[in-house]
């Protein structure tokens, strides 16, 4: 996604089913969300489309109360934007890094959105492993389980979890600040349906977590 929604657009965002995140509005305008990453169209008939965890994002942030406007005015509790101003998990060593309430709200929406993603586009409607999304943004979709579960993203400190690609398809490297750490993002990302192994880089010694989507 290159820009904002347009106005038209944002209408059909909020007016999506609050739980399953289905939406109404013209071919065109559906068309449109899918093309910014902010919709997908169920593979199965009668092919509805729902909201994206993008589109969720987008959604929870438009139907955020007046009374929260306190909070969000402090900059500090500003979340981190990709420059697209849509959600983004953290996958460590992004500046100002902000763990406040507005945060936690809004990583607990995105997770929400990301297992009805899966609930809709995986076979029997099973939420237990990743789905098509996930493998074509694997670190993004790693990182958010992690940032879903309290795992802290590496800051300044050097301290926390990074997310990174790697050459070898549908896996990335997770690196932590010591071996309990390692073993803690480890577990998480097996209970959100990933295949994880720990490694040690040849050059340094240093230990890491290879994470795929599990299939099956």
């Amino acid at each position: 996604m290159t820009r904002p929604p347009t106005a038209a657009q944002r209408r059909v965002i909020d007016a999506a089913d609050p739980v399953t995140g289905r939406l109404r509005g013209t071919e065109s305008q559906l068309a449109a969300l899918v093309k910014r990453e902010l919709a997908f169209r169920h593979p199965r008939p009668p092919h509805d489309h729902f909201l994206t965890p993008a589109g969720h994002r987008i959604r929870e942030e438009t139907a955020t109360p007046a009374a929260s406007a306190p909070e969000a005015a402090e900059p500090a509790q500003e979340p981190a934007r990709e420059s697209s101003g849509v959600f983004a998990a953290r996958i460590g060593d992004e500046e100002g890094i902000d763990s406040g309430p507005s945060r936690i709200r809004e990583v607990h929406s995105a997770w929400q959105g990301l297992l009805e993603l899966r609930r809709m586009t995986n076979p029997h409607g099973v939420v237990d492993r990743p789905c098509a999304w996930e493998r074509t943004h694997l670190v993004q979709a790693a990182a958010l389980a992690l940032e879903a579960a309290g795992h802290r993203p590496a800051g300044a400190d050097g301290e926390g979890y990074r997310v990174r690609a790697t050459p070898q398809p549908e896996a990335v490297a997770v690196r932590g600040p010591d071996a309990g750490a390692l073993r803690e993002c480890a577990a998480t990302l097996e209970q959100a349906g990933w295949q994880v192994g720990e490694h040690t880089e040849p050059r340094t010694g240093a230990r890491y977590l290879l994470a795929s989507p599990r299939r099956i």
